[in-house]
């Protein structure tokens, strides 16, 4: 009996380890704040059409790649589903700054930056002020790190 159990170990344990670690990544997007969806369930097209956060109605939602976007009005869901890569959040909708930091963080919807047409959500409003203390850096940091910090 006590060969079998080593036997077994020798087959199984190497086969879990490697099932786990499949899993270890985090999600491409992300939907930790509200119902699971994108921004915190935040409009995505207001923060660029107006350069301010609004919550989304629960009722008008947009599907992107299997992500949900809670939209304000349905002129804007029309936008959004237009173009909708224009609208979502650089990084999976991560903070930008932990990005830019080598790592993953969750975001407060109402710290953000919108710079040449895109989205940049961060941790804070404390965050916020340090990403744009370079934000062509830090833009640039995120980028060469991101989807990479996925696996952390």
């Amino acid at each position: 009996m006590h060969r079998r159990a080593v036997l077994t170990s020798l087959f199984v344990v190497p086969l879990l380890l490697s099932a786990t670690s499949a899993f270890a990544g985090k999600p491409a997007v992300f939907t930790g704040l509200i119902d699971g969806t994108g921004a915190g369930g935040y409009d995505v097209v207001v923060y660029q059409a107006e350069n301010a956060a609004k919550v989304g109605n629960e009722g008008i939602v947009a599907d992107f790649e299997g992500v949900k976007y809670r939209i304000i009005n349905e002129a804007n869901r029309t936008t959004f589903t237009a173009d909708p890569a224009k609208y979502i959040p650089a990084y999976g909708g991560y903070c930008a700054y932990a990005v830019s930091k080598g790592y993953t963080a969750s975001i407060d919807p109402e710290a953000f930056t919108v710079v040449n047409g895109k989205l940049y959500l961060n941790y804070s409003k404390g965050v916020q002020s340090k990403w744009q203390q370079d934000t062509a850096g830090n833009i640039a940091a995120a980028d060469a790190n991101w989807p990479k910090v996925l696996g952390n």
